[in-house]
Order: C-alpha cells, then structure tokens, then sequence
C-alpha cells in the first residue's frame, strides 16, 4: 500500500515533534511534555502494546476519568493499527460488564472503583493507571515502524443505546482528521490554542476538541473531572482558549469566580450571561458566534452541520461542514423537497466506520450508500438545516443522552414491574429530566424510590428517573409505548429539536 497521501493520528503527532519542538503538548497535573516528549512516548507505548500482543484491529480499553493517557493510548494504538476505547467510568456493574464482553480488549487501563472491581474479568491485560502504567510504558522498545491505513478505526466510542444496549462506533483516522479539520476551521484556532478538558473524553464532544487542537498543533490541558473552582484555576494558570463547558456548567464557573479571584480573560467564549461575559473574552469566532450551533453525533465525529457555517441562516443546524454531503431522505431512500421532513443521511470524509460488531445495523445504517442518522430535519428556502428531532425517542438530559429503550430495560428487571415507559419532561436547570411510568404487577408493591435504586444499580446516575408515576397500562403504539400520548398525559416535552 502506498503511503504517499496517508495522515494518520501517529502522522500528525510525528510531524508536530519535527515542527513544533518546543511547543507544550499535554498538560496534567505536574506532567507537562512537549511535542517531541509526547511522541517519545507514545513511540515507547506503541511497543509496550506490541509486545502485548495488541495489532491490526485490537482494542484497548480505557476505564478512568480523564488524563493525558487517554490521549497517549489513542495516539499508541494509532501507530499498531489498534482501537482505543474510552468508556464511560460513572456506568454501573452490569454497564461494564456489558461493555467488557462487547469489546473483548486485550489490554484494559483503568483507575480504582468498586464497579469496575465487580465486574473485573479475566482474559485481558490490566493495567492501573499510574505507576503499573508507567512501569509498561518504559519497558516498552521503541517502535519506530508506523501503521499506514488511514482509513482504519483508531477510536471508539460507545453511543447508540436505542435497542436498550450501546454500540461502539467506529471513527478512522481520516475521519477524526477531516473533522478536527473543519472544527478548527469554525472555531478559527490559532498558534497558542489551549483547550481545557474539563468534560469527559468518552463524550465526543469533548475528544472532538482534544483532536482538533493536536490538529492544530495546540495544548491539551487535562483535568480529571469537571470542577468549577478547578476550572477557574486551570483557566488562569495554563491560559486556557476554550474549554468544554455548557449552561448549568458556565454557571458554576461563574458562581465559583464571583469575587473575580481568578483571571478568565483567555477564556475566549460564547456569550452567556453578563456576569460571565464580563469574566471572559466574548469570542467572535463563527462557532462561539453561533452559540456553538449546529447538529451533530458520535457517528459523524461530533459536527456535521455548524451554524457558524451560516449566519442569518433559517435552519439553526445550519450548513454542513465542508467535508460532508447532507440529503433528507424518505423511508424509500428518496431526497424530499425543501420544506419538508425527512431523514439526514449523510457521506463524505468524517463519517464513521460503522459500529463494532454489528454487522446487520452497519447495513442498515449505510443503505444506499449514505450513513442513516435515525435523526429527522427539514431543508430550509435558503438551504440551510433544521433538526427536527430523533425518530426516535430521545432524551436530553443536560449535555447526556439518555435512551428511554435503556431505562425501561432496567425498570422491567425489577421483580415488582410489569412494564414501563420513560418520557422527558421539562427541567429549568438540565432542560429534560428523565420521568418513569409505570404498571406494577399484580399483587406487587414498590414506591418511586425504590425504582429509582433500582435503576441506579444498573445505569448510570444520570439516566436513573427524577420522576416516578404509577398508572394502571402503558398505551402502545404496536408493540411500542405511544410516547405521544404518554407526554399529553404525563407532561413531556422540551425533547432535542423541539
């Protein structure tokens, strides 16, 4: 195979070593590396895996919050042809274990917690994120050799659980560089461009920033988990450009930074609210002009329209990045006129592989060569995009996905349910909380707290029900629940796109 027009991740962190030498490439604590430091290690990694057994294809897993390891790891498995998966470390037991006999990894890197201990299977390569990895990591021989596919997966991330379980979707190189490419163009990064890990990196829309700016030859600053008195401090101290923060976020920020004890001036932002807008520096930047507008999934490596791409515009998903091709398709694969509904399905260099090991829905998903979103919109007269909202069910809870096929899965495993229905419902401070209906089974008793525990065993704590109502039968449409008529009755609303 010829590599004279290949750009892999390994690439990009090659070429800044020779370019940027004396740029600072990761920041986490008291770990600071420059470029050149970064590739040495990730050059040592990349043997260490090696040495492992890890090749073409495999997958090493990443349980922990955030650290510059992810980053490491992502750019080590780069250089053998493997996938990096980060999973989300706040999952429950049988989340994990989910995950765990999904992937198969043969090397795990995680960091201490009772639910990743419970679940703990033999098989594969642990390693404890710390001194275990650092020891792995230096004993590692250099590998100089470089993987030359582009087009492979080198990134994972778990999305997806519309059928009551996740899927890990795969992004190529190519497809992380063309999107990183359009993002950096939006967001117009500079020389000097510091982001601020400050949301979890298996959300893509934080690994998204954290790619764009290796892209861009910028800093990654790491922080395990958002904090905002942390953030204040990283802020200020690492003269962070951007950061992954959203609305109930920049408000604790805000209230943290109240009586200006830290100087946010680098911070160049979206507008907010005056008390954060005089912290910061209000950017002009087409993204952060456009309230960082647009429409996006994991499948397409964050964005694929931006509303930075189209001011004035009337669809606020805006234009598509340049890199990608959008049409709005009928059930019959059919592009429907301007002004009306269909399904966005898109192509073009930053869609992903398809998820792994799912065969059957990757057929599905890429009929007639486009990549079938599940997500409806409407062309507006000017071109522009409009999202019009999942087809379906979908609940936005702050900045987390929450599927009701999953949370009802955990309701009916409770012994005392007969069936069960999850709707959103408007929240003023994470706009939709999640609300659960439910039919208990004759004879059998259990209050709206006990459900709550129930599900929070299961999932994560931010999918488990703020609401719990009891109703006598759960109205269907077929064999699903009738959510619309489920949100008439019991108050849902404010749904993405709404």
């Amino acid at each position: 195979m010829s590599t004279v027009h290949r750009l892999t991740l390994a690439d990009v962190l090659a070429e800044h070593a020779r370019a940027r030498p004396l740029v600072t490439a990761v920041v986490d604590g008291d770990v600071r590396l420059t470029y050149p430091a970064l590739d040495a290690r990730v050059t040592r990694l990349a043997g260490a895996l090696a040495a492992e057994g890890v090749g073409e294809g495999d997958r090493v897993l990443w349980l922990g919050q955030n650290s510059h390891r992810v980053l490491e790891l992502l750019l080590a498995a780069a250089r053998i042809g493997a996938v990096l998966c980060p999973a989300n470390w706040r999952q429950a037991p049988d989340e994990l274990a989910f995950v765990l006999s999904d992937l198969t990894p043969k090397v795990v890197v995680w960091e201490r917690s009772e639910a990743v201990e419970a679940v703990r299977p033999e098989g594969a390569r642990w390693l404890l994120s710390g001194d275990e990895y650092e020891r792995f990591l230096a004993g590692g021989a250099a590998l100089e050799t470089d993987f030359g596919d582009d087009a492979a997966p080198v990134l994972a991330l778990y999305t997806a659980a519309f059928d009551g379980r996740p899927n890990a979707a795969l992004l190529g190189h190519a497809a992380l560089v063309a999107h990183a490419a359009s993002l950096l163009h939006v967001r117009q990064m500079e020389p000097g461009f510091t982001f601020l890990t400050s949301g979890p990196l298996f959300h893509v829309g934080t690994m998204m920033f954290c790619l764009a700016t290796l892209l861009a030859g910028g800093t990654n600053v790491f922080t395990p988990a958002f904090d905002a008195e942390e953030v204040c401090r990283l802020v200020d101290a690492e003269k962070c450009t951007q950061a992954f923060l959203f609305g109930p976020m920049i408000d604790a920020v805000a209230a943290a930074n109240a009586g200006g004890k830290y100087d946010l001036k680098s911070l160049e932002f979206v507008s907010h609210s005056q008390e954060w807008d005089d912290m910061i520096t209000v950017s002009d930047t087409p993204w952060c002009r456009s309230k960082m507008g647009g429409y996006g999934q994991t499948e397409v490596g964050g964005m694929l329209t931006f509303l930075g791409l189209a001011p004035g515009a009337a669809g606020f998903a805006g234009r598509p990045s340049p890199l990608v091709q959008v049409r709005l398709l009928d059930a019959s694969g059919v592009e429907v006129p301007p002004g009306e509904v269909g399904e966005i399905c898109a192509r073009g260099k930053s869609i992903f592989s398809g998820y792994f090991n799912r065969p059957e829905l990757n057929e599905w998903k890429f009929r007639g060569g486009w990549h079938h979103t599940g997500d409806l919109g409407r062309r507006e007269p000017d071109g522009t995009l409009t999202f019009i909202g999942p087809s379906l069910r979908m609940i936005k809870s702050g900045n987390e996905n929450v599927y009701p096929a999953e949370v009802e899965r955990a309701l009916k495993s409770h012994p005392a349910v007969a069936d069960a229905a999850v709707i959103g419902v408007p929240d003023e401070r994470w706009t939709q909380a999640v609300k659960a209906i439910v039919v208990l089974r004759p004879g059998s008793q259990a209050d709206a707290a006990e459900l709550t525990g129930h599900v929070r065993g299961l999932l994560a704590s931010y999918k488990k029900p703020r609401h719990v109502e009891f109703a006598d039968a759960i109205p269907k449409k077929g064999f699903i629940p009738d959510y619309d008529a489920l949100d008439a009755h019991h108050g849902g609303g404010a749904y993405p796109g709404g």
